[in-house]
């Protein structure tokens, strides 16, 4: 009998140093992952505060400015009142509400507090007077025809648009005539855009557009001319295709094609595809006014550079 005491008493040390060596059950909440942001890290990124945290929502703000952000399945952020499309995918740890980072330059762009027309990063310089010179800015698509659709959900016309008016803004601030194909949200055919030009003798016609693909992995900017182009569009071309390297797009080059606008501009003419609105970090960087203001800077330049 006491052989066998002994036994169990030894297995019985040996089952509760088995038992005390076993790790503690791992937790399933889930873990936010590196490309989302906390709702403090979303509000310092915007000039915000965090002023509300519920069950279904986050609320946002500063003097100007009310961001209500729902956080249950399939709810959508409101800017001042607007809806700006749908949250997407929301992770909470404990009392912490974590959103796509991506969310920060759609978010940005819809604030008041955020100058539709901020100054850029630089302001071209000419090497001799322009004021004699008329440059043509068409902002490509707007009105019933939207032009792509970004991986974000914004339309290519709005951000064709923005683009196009912080150009024309550095151009005048050259002392540069600039004519502007549409300066709202309205259709105007492809024949009629080239006839502005036309009409008005411009020494430059420029179409700003944003790309599109199926496939997401796309990216970069291209730089067209028309297959009959004059050497002074030629000249343009390259000097558009390589001021725009500086803005950290890659380049798919000068290339030719007959776009109607192209074709139809008797004076020396460039569409520019600024980006892939389908690639997340393109459409992401292209809402983004500070990325928008160094795009637009480098266009004036290279338009200053080729008057």
């Amino acid at each position: 009998m006491p052989r066998i005491q002994r036994w169990l008493g030894g297995l019985l040390l040996l089952l509760l140093a088995f038992a005390g060596c076993q790790a503690p059950p791992k937790s399933t909440a889930p873990r936010a992952p590196s490309y989302m942001l906390s709702a403090d890290d979303l509000a310092a990124r915007l000039g915000l505060r965090v002023s509300f945290t519920g069950g279904r929502y986050v609320e946002l703000s500063n003097s100007a400015n009310r961001v209500v952000i729902f956080t249950h399945s399939g709810g959508s952020i409101y800017v001042n009142g607007e809806n700006i499309g749908q949250t997407g995918t929301v992770i909470q740890e404990g009392q912490t509400v974590y959103v796509a980072e991506l969310l920060v330059p759609r978010i940005r762009s819809y604030l008041k507090s955020a100058a539709p027309l901020p100054h850029p990063g630089y302001t071209p310089s000419p090497t001799r007077p322009l004021g004699g010179k008329t440059v043509v800015i068409d902002a490509g698509h707007g009105g019933k025809d939207p032009g792509a659709t970004s991986y974000l959900g914004y339309y290519e016309k709005e951000v064709n648009l923005k683009v196009a008016q912080k150009v024309a803004w550095l151009l005048k601030k050259q002392g540069i005539n600039v004519i502007m194909t549409r300066n709202n949200d309205s259709f105007i055919e492809l024949n009629e855009r080239a006839e502005i030009a036309n009409h008005a003798g411009a020494d430059l016609f420029v179409s700003i557009h944003h790309n599109s693909n199926h496939n997401r992995v796309h990216h970069g900017y291209t730089v067209y001319i028309a297959p009959n182009a004059s050497d002074a569009s030629r000249r343009a071309g390259r000097l558009m295709e390589r001021a725009l390297s500086t803005i950290g797009l890659s380049s798919n080059g000068l290339r030719t094609n007959d776009y109607r606008v192209l074709m139809r501009t008797q004076g020396p003419a460039l569409l520019i595809e600024c980006g892939y609105l389908s690639n997340p970090s393109e459409a992401a960087a292209l809402y983004d006014i500070d990325f928008q203001n160094r795009l637009a800077s480098a266009i004036a330049q290279a338009i200053v550079d080729a008057l």
